[in-house]
């Protein structure tokens, strides 16, 4: 037992202002179909650089979302990284793609150039091409896509990011994570692990209006009530003019909308998001020399070079091998202590589902993540001092100290 407070591996920060926006929020006339949707869309998509943002239901959602306004045949095929979480790959499954799993590089868990270009000429030379390239900015860290996007571009492929875990981050030339300027679009959540959190909800980032006002429709059963776009008899009266009631569904919608108490949260936790991104940079420099003294049983995992990244997890390698201990001993003896750990993630080949659909399957650099990753505790209400409570729970259990 321990007298601390448990440690999770994520938390989400809410204070006064979260509390009273989302008060106004429930006091005001809408609780749906509100100003505050809006706000927030126009806010980030300021906040990261690009010209719209699209507010959803979730994450997940959003990359539905996303996925489907692309317009790809049925069937056709999306690179997805074998290490992130069931969505990126479901979500295409869900707007009728289907998913062909990469490699990642054992170290940072990313796509890279080089593993992408690898699947895509094994594809090739299959005959079954990829229409779309999914990379993910895992645990914050970022993918090269102006390399990705080049690729792609020689495929006649496509481009998204699941920008998730990314929040905050910049790149190499200071460009934010999100502004989307080498990809058809960016996806975000707001699950309270995430670097903001509006409970649940998801935000797509892109650069182009039109597509931005299908994706609104698209969220909202594909239904306009836009005079211009009005066809149907029952739109008009004997007069030609609009009728008041009319609405029409233009093709296969989905009810992905943001609430608005989801919209004031997001909105209010945004003008935190400088000072939660500083906090979370400065957490990681603590835990990177925090951990110094535990190499090389314990590493950090890989950032590329060049990143100003915001990480929404502390991912580590433990040579559990060397260490004579089982990772799910680590946990459980972290947990007796009051500190959480995870594991992100699975490879998506190991579960049921996916190894029903795609069958056996191991690929070389996502057993190298899987095997020796575990994510420590990384939010910003932690203090300093927490840090270093992590970092000696886990030289003690390792062995390491007395």
């Amino acid at each position: 037992m321990t007298d601390h407070p448990f440690l999770s591996y994520g938390r989400q920060w809410i204070d006064a202002e979260d509390e009273a926006a989302v008060i106004a929020a429930l006091r005001s006339p809408f609780l749906a179909h509100g100003p505050r949707v809006g706000a927030f869309e126009t806010a980030f998509a300021k906040a990261v650089g690009a010209q719209d943002a699209v507010a959803c239901s979730s994450g997940t959602a959003a990359l539905h979302l996303l996925y489907r306004s692309l317009d790809l045949p049925v069937g056709s095929r999306v690179l997805v990284p074998a290490v992130t979480f069931l969505a990126t790959a479901t979500a295409a499954i869900m707007a009728g793609l289907e998913p062909v799993l990469s490699d990642v590089d054992p170290r940072s868990g990313l796509m890279t150039p080089a593993i992408a270009e690898a699947a895509l000429a094994v594809a090739e030379r299959e005959g079954k091409p990829i229409s779309l390239l999914a990379p993910v900015h895992l645990g914050g860290a970022m993918c090269d896509l102006v390399a990705l996007q080049d690729l792609a571009s020689r495929h006649g492929a496509h481009l998204v990011e699941d920008a998730c875990h990314a929040l905050g981050g910049r790149d190499g030339e200071g460009v934010a994570v999100g502004a989307a300027r080498h990809s058809q679009g960016a996806t975000f959540s707001f699950h309270p692990v995430k670097t903001l959190a509006a409970g649940e909800g998801g935000m797509i980032t892109l650069n182009g209006q039109d597509r931005a006002e299908r994706l609104r429709r698209l969220r909202n059963h594909a239904v306009t009530r836009v005079a211009s776009d009005l066809s149907a008899p029952h739109s008009f009266d004997a007069q030609g003019e609009v009728t008041p009631w009319t609405y029409e569904q233009t093709e296969l919608g989905f009810n992905y909308r943001m609430c608005e108490m989801e919209a004031a949260l997001g909105l209010s936790q945004l003008g935190k998001l400088d000072r939660f991104a500083a906090r979370r940079r400065h957490l990681v420099e603590l835990y990177t020399k925090a951990l110094e003294p535990l190499s090389p049983l314990v590493a950090l995992s890989a950032t590329p070079p060049g990143q100003d990244p915001c990480r929404h997890l502390l991912t580590v390698f433990i040579d559990f091998v060397a260490a004579d201990i089982s990772r799910a001993q680590v946990m459980k003896r972290l947990a007796a202590t009051g500190i959480g750990s995870q594991v992100h993630y699975i490879p998506l080949y190991r579960q049921p589902y996916f190894h029903n659909r795609l069958g056996e399957m191991r690929l070389q650099g996502a057993e190298a993540w899987y095997a020796q990753t575990l994510s420590l505790p990384l939010f910003p209400a932690m203090d300093d001092a927490d840090v270093a409570r992590v970092v000696a729970a886990l030289a003690q259990v390792l062995g390491l100290r007395s």
